[in-house]
């Protein structure tokens, strides 16, 4: 049995820890989801649903056998959603790995790493990621030359507001 504190910091470690892997943070994340699993009942429908996110953040931050252990076991927990949960999971971790062929694959530059203070950051291949300022909210926006705008382009929107006139005459004229 749980006490009411107990349950309070198992609620908080495992919000905790899916605050951080939500962000990428797979090692936090599965030391907030160990403590909370240590505290709560494993066997019951919440032990399970933490443990199912220790399984995910145990893969994702690379201990795969760690994580296909704990979903084996709960194969075999008393909450019917863990156990279909858990047999789901398995069948993914414990499939063959494809193998990626290097030109597939995408590089994305970590874009945190261009300060405010620089203006480009220098991508593989001779590709330059250019920083522009933020406008300014107070700008002024740039006159518009009327003698340069295409009106001839327009005289289709005369045309439709004839033919809705038209409609609307011939709506009133018949009714």
């Amino acid at each position: 049995m749980v006490s009411a504190e107990q349950l309070e910091i198992v609620k908080s470690e495992y919000a905790a820890g899916k605050a951080v892997f939500e962000r990428g943070q797979y090692g936090d994340a599965v030391r907030h989801f160990e403590a909370a699993s240590a505290l709560v009942d494993r066997g019951s429908r919440f032990g399970g649903e933490v443990q199912m996110w220790l399984v995910t953040a145990l893969d994702a931050a690379g201990q795969l056998q760690s994580a296909i252990a704990l979903c084996k076991q709960l194969v075999r927990h008393p909450s019917i959603d863990t156990r279909e949960q858990a047999r789901g999971l398995l069948y993914i971790l414990e499939a063959p790995k494809l193998s990626k062929r290097p030109e597939w694959l995408v590089e994305i530059p970590d874009l945190g790493a261009l300060g405010d203070n620089q203006s480009s950051l220098k991508l593989g291949a001779g590709v330059v990621l250019k920083q522009s300022p933020p406008p300014s909210k107070w700008a002024i926006a740039e006159p518009v030359d009327l003698s340069k705008v295409n009106a001839r382009d327009n005289s289709f929107v005369w045309v439709g507001l004839m033919g809705i006139g038209v409609a609307i005459a011939g709506l009133i004229f018949w009714h």
